[in-house]
Formats: C-alpha cells, sequence, structure tokens
C-alpha cells in the first residue's frame, strides 16, 4: 500500500526542471522516504536502485571514484543503453552510509546533468560532518514528515470530508465529520506503517507492537549520533523521559530528573533534533519579522509524531473516551499536534516553529505558536473556552502592528471583531477548527484579504 504523498508534486517540478540538480531527500527514518521515491521512479523509462546499507551496492562507491564510471559500470549491470540517459532516475537511498557517495553528488550534477539522480537518507547532519567536499550549491533539498491531516484523509480515500477539508472557507455542515477524522488522526498520528496497518485492521489495540518496532529502531540509531559512550547515555534517557515533559518548557540541567549536566544534556537534544526524532522548539519575544529563536530562554520540546508520544504516554485508550482532545494529556497533545502539521509543510526548507513569549519579574505571557506571513507574525492560540481568557494573545496583540489573531478550538470556524481589556486595541480573531492546522497559510491569506 503506497500513500499520495503532498510532496509528490515536488518531485515532478524536479524532474520537468532542464536545469535539475541531483535532489537529496532528507527526514528522520520510517517516514516514507524510500517508499515515495520509489513509487516516482515508475514515472521513468528506466530506473536503478541502490540501497548503501548492502554491501553489493556501497561497493560501487568504493571501487570507482568518479561519478561517469559509477554510471557506466550501473547501465552495464542493468542493460540501459547510454542513451536512455535522459530517461533513467537513479536513486541512492541510505546515503548516510557513504560519505564518498555524498560527495560525488556533485560531480553527477557537473558531468552527467542528463541522468537523473535522487538520494535519501537519515542521520545526514552527522554524516555531513564527515564529507570532505560537501556538494553545496550542486543540490537541490527535500523534506518529509508524517503524513499530515490531510494525506491521511487520502491514505483512508474518504473523498468526501478531503473535498470538504478543501472547501475555502470549510462548510459548516462539514464541521462534524471533520473533527471526527481528525481525532482519529491525532489519536494514531501520521507514521506511514501505523496508518497501513490500522487501515487494514481498524484497530488501534493491534498498533502497539509497530510503535514499540519504530522507536526500539530509534534507540538503537543512538549510537549514530552519539560522540561518545556518555553521550549515548544521555540521550538513551532522554528518549526514555522526554515524553513526560510534553506539556512544559524545559531545562537541561538534570533533565528528567538526572544527574546530567546542562552541556551533556544539551548536546543530546542537539543529536537528537539532527537527527529529527526530537527538535528543540525555542521561543522568540519578536512581534515583527524576522522570528529570532532566543535560544537562551528555556525550550519546549516537539517529537517527531504524535502518535508515537500518545504511545510513549498511555493515553490512546483514554483518548477515545474524550469530546475535546485538548484536555488530553495537560493540554499538550493537540498544540503538539498542531505544531507537527505546520511543520509538515515545510518541504523546500527545514524550518522548525516558534511560540511567544514576555517574561517580566511579576507576570509572564506565553502564546502557543506564531506564524510569519509576508510582513506580519501572526499569534495563534490553540485551547478551549472564550475568548476573553486568551490574555497572552491579548498582550501580544496589544504590543503587534496589526489586527489579526487566531485561535485554534474544536469550534467552527468563524471571524469575530474584538477589543482588548487593557489598551482597548480593536482586532479580529479568527477561530479555526483544529483540524485546520495544514491550511493555516491559506486561511491566513483570505483571513486578512478580507478583513484589510
Amino acid at each position: 500500500m503506497s500513500f499520495k504523498r503532498h510532496i509528490y508534486s515536488k518531485l515532478e517540478q524536479w524532474k520537468d526542471n532542464p536545469l535539475r540538480k541531483p535532489l537529496l531527500v532528507r527526514g528522520a527514518r520510517q517516514v516514507g522516504k524510500t517508499t515515495l521515491i520509489k513509487q516516482f521512479a515508475n514515472t521513468y523509462t528506466h530506473s536503478i536502485s541502490l540501497n548503501l546499507e548492502r554491501s553489493a551496492d556501497i561497493q560501487y562507491f568504493k571501487d570507482f571514484d568518479d561519478a561517469a564510471t559509477i554510471v557506466n559500470a550501473l547501465f552495464a549491470a542493468h542493460s540501459i543503453n547510454s542513451e536512455q540517459t535522459k530517461n533513467t532516475l537513479l536513486f541512492i537511498d541510505e546515503i548516510q552510509e557513504s560519505p564518498e557517495a555524498i560527495a560525488l553528488l556533485r560531480y553527477f550534477y557537473e558531468d552527467i546533468p542528463e541522468l537523473h539522480v535522487i538520494a535519501a537518507g537519515s542521520l545526514l547532519e552527522h554524516v555531513m560532518r564527515k564529507v570532505k567536499s560537501f556538494p553545496v550549491g550542486r543540490v537541490t533539498y527535500l523534506y518529509i514528515h508524517p503524513l499530515n491531516f490531510i494525506e491521511f484523509l487520502e491514505a483512508k480515500n474518504h473523498t468526501g470530508a478531503f473535498d470538504q477539508i478543501n472547501q475555502l472557507p470549510v462548510q459548516p455542515f462539514a464541521h462534524s465529520l471533520l473533527l471526527k477524522q481528525f481525532h482519529e488522526y491525532a489519536i494514531i498520528g501520521g507514521m506511514p506503517e501505523v496508518i497501513k496497518t490500522y487501515l487494514i485492521t481498524e484497530s488501534i489495540a493491534d498498533l502497539s507492537e509497530i510503535y514499540e518496532g519504530i522507536w526500539a529502531t530509534y534507540k538503537d540509531d543512538v549510537e549514530k549520533y552519539a560522540n561518545n559512550t556518555t553521550d549515548a547515555r544521555v540521550i538513551k534517557h532522554i528518549m526514555n523521559t522526554a515524553h513526560l515533559y510534553l506539556d512544559q518548557r524545559i531545562k537541561f540541567q538534570n533533565f528528567g530528573n538526572s544527574n546530567y549536566k546542562s552541556r551533556e544534556v544539551g548536546e543530546a537534544m542537539r543529536n537528537l533534533n539532527d537527527a529529527r526524532i526530537i527538535q528543540i522548539i525555542y521561543p522568540t519575544t519578536s512581534i515583527e519579522p524576522p522570528i529570532i529563536p532566543d535560544l537562551k530562554k528555556s525550550p519546549r520540546i516537539q517529537f517527531l509524531d504524535t502518535g508515537l508520544v500518545n504511545h510513549e504516554l498511555n493515553i490512546q485508550a483514554d483518548m477515545l473516551a474524550l469530546e475535546d482532545l485538548n484536555t488530553a494529556y495537560k493540554g499538550a497533545v493537540i498544540p503538539h499536534l498542531i505544531t507537527q502539521e505546520i511543520m509538515s509543510l515545510n518541504t523546500l526548507k527545514y524550518k522548525q516553529s516558534n511560540f511567544w513569549v514576555r517574561e517580566k519579574a511579576q507576570s509572564s505571557s506565553e502564546v502557543d505558536l506564531i506564524v510569519q506571513f509576508m510582513d506580519k507574525i501572526i499569534p495563534i492560540e490553540i485551547k478551549s473556552g472564550k475568548e476573553g481568557k486568551l490574555k497572552s494573545l491579548h498582550q501580544f496583540i496589544e504590543k503587534s502592528n496589526h489586527p489579526y489573531a487566531i485561535r485554534m478550538y474544536a469550534g467552527k470556524f468563524k471571524i469575530e471583531e474584538h477589543i482588548t481589556p487593557t489598551t482597548k486595541k480593536p482586532y479580529y480573531l479568527m477561530n479555526l477548527p483544529y483540524y485546520l492546522g495544514t491550511k493555516i497559510h491559506e486561511y491566513i491569506a483570505y483571513f486578512i484579504e478580507t478583513y484589510k
């Protein structure tokens, strides 16, 4: 079973570009890189697929040190005529296993530009440090994430829900349908193997083994992104405890009730961040572009996939009975998932989200998310409750040079006019249902255009 991924259109654009460079597809393990590219390979007359975890495949890069010889050897082995070069895709999977192969991407571009070359790998940040001549400016990047909600609807072949979520604005009659589907997605998450199994069995109980297998794979990789045995121990500790801090900002010193120092935890966190397993989300005090993360302030942590976190927290069964998932695990699950949804849209550039803080001696304010849209930073609160409880949002708006704010909640789509309690500044509040996270940029554009 293969899924339709929104990144697929980027592959088609790359293929049609006469000035294309070798494409490096990046992402954590098991998010669907290999399946996607093998599906895309079917659009070519010929394709050659190498997996550099196999000794026979990596041997090409050990035996030969120039791109032309490697291509000649591969064409001979696959009975492909050199005249078919422009109709051939070379897919190099698990390229992180060979720094030499990464360096050679430059020469595929310079010496054989007519050949279409795609490479994929995980843990690339760690390997890049070992590449003596990285092909800067000679490769193009794409980033792939777990399936987002819209991809989940397509995977289910739920054409009714898919058609309705693509209406702008979403119609009121579709709200219950979309919220129910999002509830389901929020519980299981977006890992391809999890969704594949769920669509067959329709049972959350059958997914435990898969979650455990994925998490075990990440833990087994620890040594690959640890610099020494101490780093490995700290990383393992973080992976065993980090999910317990989903609802709060963290400090590196003594993280997870440990004796580890700030420097040790910080280094381990950055390694996990590079591996895309646990990401460090820093706050900002910016109210105008550019958004500048404040690395001196306490960050939040963001996991690769909310379904994995739900499993680690053992809350999936409880979530089935909740009417509003924003109450799940101290209110942390839905903000985490919406952050994941927004980050899934970043396919051309790796970009982490940020939240906004104002910290003073007597009080502090915190807005769940901010999104830059053209010359504006838009604040987003993710919570149930009435407009009057949005204290931090009001403080952002009072400082901001625009009147636009967003609340994401379990209710229906609507736009309201309000006034901040302190300075009486008029502003517009767009109330978005949780399920519109992947549509956030389209709705912000609609919002600002409608209420200029």
